[in-house]
């Protein structure tokens, strides 16, 4: 059982959890709480650790033991995958490891996922995309990401000024739809919205200025969603590229919505017109 702070790998977990670049070089992420390392799909999974009394409770075993016959049956088909070993933490080291309040006990470094642009795709011949410039809350962008997957989106496209998604607060935000729903971080937002609108996507941006109301347009073809920065909104330059501007009405005294509230109503109508098959609903 690890105990000590100074332990390599306790120094490990803390600079996975605290710096970026850490996750990016050893190409890993973390993942932290029952439900989301119930999430984590057998072949990304690299470490776990556990603290002393999660293990002796009843769900944590039910949940390592799920984990580890999803390792076996991984093995079965993967010639050389290395054993999974469940490192024991104590109690006090695991809250020092913790980036929650009220910790659950349980921890796993997990691969990072590579996507390409056609991935957003998805299999679709009418995709329906978001794409974030420059997004700064973990939490929204959490939120949107799980939104996203309840909404059918099929992937999600960021600028490189947009919160690392493998943050351990957006990580917990997305409640495993990180796992289940492609992105992709370009250092070229403009010219990657090229080529979404060269594959014959609609690009979208909500905009305070937009000519039509957002339920006022057809989203049933291909489309992508521009969102904005919580506090300036789009960029000129981004907002220029969009096919059309939508605006979400207001009434009373509000200026504007939330990022990720604005993305959800967006690809909630997205997914109601896709569902009726047409615009005029």
């Amino acid at each position: 059982m690890i105990t000590s702070k100074s332990n390599a790998k306790v120094r490990n977990l803390i600079a996975l959890k605290r710096k970026a670049s850490e996750r990016n070089a050893q190409d890993v992420f973390l993942v932290e709480g029952i439900k989301m390392f119930r999430e984590i799909p057998a072949a990304q999974l690299r470490e776990v650790y556990a603290s002393e009394s999660f293990l002796k409770s009843e769900a944590g075993r039910k949940a390592v033991d799920a984990a580890m016959a999803a390792q076996d049956r991984l093995k079965a088909v993967i010639s050389g995958k290395k054993e999974l070993v469940i490192e024991t933490v104590s109690d006090e080291i695991f809250r020092n490891l913790s980036d929650t309040q009220s910790p659950q006990g349980v921890m796993a470094v997990v691969s990072q996922q590579h996507y390409r642009l056609e991935d957003l795709f998805g299999q679709r011949t009418e995709p329906l995309l978001l794409i974030l410039e420059n997004l700064q809350d973990p939490g929204n962008l959490g939120t949107i990401i799980r939104t996203a997957e309840g909404a059918g989106v099929t992937g999600i496209l960021m600028s490189r000024g947009t919160a690392d998604l493998y943050n351990p607060k957006v990580t917990r935000s997305t409640m495993g739809s990180i796992f289940r729903v492609p992105f992709l971080y370009t250092d070229d937002l403009s010219g990657t919205i090229g080529k979404v609108k060269q594959a014959g996507v609609t690009v979208c941006a909500a905009h305070l200025q937009g000519r039509h109301t957002y339920d006022g347009e057809d989203y049933t073809k291909g489309t992508a969603f521009l969102i904005g920065n919580e506090s300036r909104g789009l960029s000129d330059g981004i907002s220029e590229l969009a096919d059309v501007r939508v605006r979400i009405p207001m009434a009373g005294k509000v200026e504007s919505l939330n990022a990720a509230v604005a993305a959800s109503i967006l690809m909630y109508e997205a997914g109601r017109q896709r569902r009726a098959g047409r615009k005029d609903t």
